[in-house]
């Protein structure tokens, strides 16, 4: 299989080279990722989904994350990222649909694991239920959760401590089985405070 090539940078954004994605996260290289937000709206409330990891995942797995997201590789723009809703949910979405949040910086440094990410941030609103239509990649994503966007803004901000979430998770045979759950911050994949704050502030200003 051939190795993934990221273009790394330095922290200001300046490009420095190409290295392998081990390397990056050996190295602790800056680099660039997508990460598409999707909110919806029902009863006059807006609500967050997130994406429940896959078992299979070697990094973070069975952890509630963002919509869909994923990294940019040596050759792809940031338009290329529209591609990760499409493989993650199985939602055809245009670019020109998602409304940019900006370039957020994130940093998780987990023992050997160096990620240090200048994340391209959209979000996606729409009025229906998506969890209707949206297909997995059951490598990649083993469920979906619905979470009140307010209470999630609180909880990533540490003005609580636990938020309710309902969604589903695809089973062995296909069949989707919902649950309701409490979700906490060690249920989500350890973002860095900052980041998560710039994100709900950055949907806050644009719904």
């Amino acid at each position: 299989m051939e190795t993934e090539k990221l273009r790394v940078f330095d922290e200001d954004g300046n490009a420095t080279g190409v290295a392998s994605r081990e390397e990056v996260h050996q190295r602790g290289y800056w680099h660039e990722t997508f990460h598409c937000w999707m909110v919806s709206r029902k009863e006059g409330k807006d609500f967050i989904h997130l994406q429940l990891r896959s078992p299979l995942k070697k990094d973070f797995s069975n952890l509630f994350d963002i919509t869909a997201a994923g990294h940019l590789t040596a050759e792809e723009t940031v338009e290329d990222g529209i591609r990760e809703v499409e493989e993650e949910l199985g939602l055809t979405v245009a670019f020109e649909e998602l409304i940019p949040l900006g370039i957020i910086k994130d940093q998780i440094h987990l023992g050997g694991f160096l990620d240090n990410e200048r994340c391209h941030n959209f979000l996606y609103r729409t009025t229906e239920n998506p969890h209707a239509v949206l297909e997995l990649q059951k490598e990649e994503v083993a469920g979906m959760a619905a979470v009140e966007l307010k209470a999630f803004t609180e909880l990533c901000l540490r003005e609580r401590t636990e938020v309710e979430a309902k969604g589903f998770e695809v089973a062995e045979d296909g069949e989707k089985n919902l649950f309701v759950t409490t979700i906490r911050m060690d249920n989500l994949v350890p973002h860095s405070t900052d980041y998560l704050r710039e994100v709900v502030e950055g949907i806050s200003r644009v719904l």
